[in-house]
């Protein structure tokens, strides 16, 4: 398994890709412009390049050329957002183009798919001492099974997916739940509380006060 590589100027938001990535367990590496990673890309290979357009010394689109001849898949992550720079981005071999600000959750999903399409995937997630397996819907703590039910699998995967971000209630039941209007707050009360004890995550399943619930991030 090889690293990502984030490519971006902004101290602030490479650690943001870095908390939203952490799920996907994998070795990170970052560049904060053009050159360095210009110069990273001729010393190492990665699975993986997020890439921010607009940088110092040499811009993204300059970059690209170097990427596309390593085979590197690449993910434009950008602010640059009107449809000439994104068919731009996309004609020169970028695998996505994602537009600030974007979604934690929907960047995360955007890098699992590149990396499944390109054969550089993990299915697996892992968070703690408990790894789960999307597909096959299966989880494991210190490699001994788990039963959890279907909404309680699909919460922890949401929790995990979004490690280290304060959930709102109300996203919580339109991604776990789908919306349905018979949701109530007890219901999601209910499967946090299953969760925690089946996990034995009572300090690690947090209670944001007014807001809803996150999963502990990474020491």
């Amino acid at each position: 398994m090889k690293p990502i590589l984030i490519v971006e100027d902004e101290a602030p938001i490479r650690e943001l890709i870095r908390l939203v990535l952490a799920p996907l367990s994998r070795p990170l590496a970052d560049a904060a412009d053009g050159l360095a990673a210009s110069r990273l890309l001729d010393q190492n290979t990665y699975d993986l390049v997020l890439l921010d357009v607009m940088l110092p010394g040499i811009d993204g689109f300059t970059l690209m050329p170097q990427l596309v001849d390593s085979g590197t898949p690449v993910i434009f992550l950008t602010a640059k957002g009107d449809v000439s720079d994104r068919v731009r981005g996309l004609r020169m071999g970028a695998d996505d183009y994602i537009v600030k600000p974007f979604e934690p959750a929907e960047l995360l999903a955007r890098v699992e798919g590149v990396l499944r399409r390109t054969g550089r995937g993990s299915h697996i997630l892992r968070a703690f001492d408990v790894e789960i397996e999307p597909v096959s819907r299966t989880v494991t703590q210190n490699g001994r099974p788990v039963q959890l039910a279907p909404r309680e699998f699909d919460l922890l995967v949401f929790l995990v997916r979004n490690r280290g971000i304060a959930l709102h209630r109300d996203v919580i039941y339109e991604r776990v739940w789908g919306g349905e209007s018979e949701t109530d707050t007890r219901v999601l009360d209910l499967n946090i509380q299953r969760l925690r004890k089946k996990l034995g995550w009572g300090g690690r399943i947090r209670t944001v006060y007014r807001i809803g619930y996150m999963l502990q991030g990474a020491p």
